[in-house]
């Protein structure tokens, strides 16, 4: 296995003085390529502001993320752009589709985004048939349903080929039958395609069996190999 993600030391503090913030403090964690790893805690924890990091839509106050080998935290703005958009794939809680667009059309905006549209259409049907929606290539994103709508939003995610797709709550907005069947495409696709998934989820239960369970918890990160010792951490 081949190392993706190492954390070293990240602190993030928002504020200063007397309203200074440590929202994450003195976090250190790998990940491997291929493995789905959650990171889970109570609201507040610091966990969504890990992925900002991980993801590079934030930058941390100290420590280093190195993705593929590359230390992130020295790229400037327009290389972090361009390596966010090669290297990583993003799922929201809500799809975030543009309602205007067909689905194929939003599973190939990162590719436009990228110029790199060669042999584009095959392999954005080729996500469409592995996400069970072949059939609605050519809907428009308004008109499907929300689990329809979160399954394009992986095939988005990963029409790019990343090292690491960042998924924010992906089943937050889902009832509990199409949490599932999301949570086990996502898993299926990891397994396929090699594909790393960093998940930050409060739907613990829905994941079964993962590679590793992250907790945060007042800006700590906990890791080791029993979720349920995991849980036992953030419900004190």
């Amino acid at each position: 296995m081949s190392r993706v993600l190492e954390v070293n030391h990240l602190t993030k503090v928002f504020g200063d003085g007397d309203t200074e913030v440590k929202a994450l403090d003195d976090v250190s964690f790998s990940i491997e390529k291929g493995q789905v790893v959650l990171i889970v805690g109570g609201s507040g924890s610091g966990k969504s502001t890990l992925l900002n990091m991980i993801g590079l839509l934030d930058r941390p106050t100290s420590g280093n993320i190195f993705i593929d080998g590359i230390n992130t935290t020295t790229l400037n703005d327009d290389q972090i752009s361009s390596f966010r958009n090669k290297k990583l794939g993003f799922i929201f809680q809500f799809s975030n589709l543009l309602s205007d667009l067909s689905v194929l059309e939003n599973i190939l905006l990162p590719r436009q985004i990228a110029g790199t549209n060669v042999a584009s259409e095959k392999e954005a049907k080729d996500l469409l048939k592995a996400v069970g929606l072949e059939d609605q290539i050519q809907k428009r994103a308004n008109k499907i349903s929300g689990g329809q709508a979160q399954r394009v939003a992986i095939a988005r995610g990963l029409i790019n080929r990343p090292s690491i797709v960042l998924a924010d709550e992906p089943t937050g907005n889902l009832d509990s039958v199409t949490s599932q069947i999301i949570v086990d495409l996502m898993k299926s696709m990891a397994k396929k395609l090699n594909q790393t998934f960093v998940i930050v989820t409060h739907d613990r239960q829905h994941f079964g069996n993962v590679d590793k369970i992250i907790t945060i918890k007042d800006g700590k990160a906990f890791e080791g190999e029993q979720p349920s010792s995991k849980m036992e951490l953030v419900a004190q």
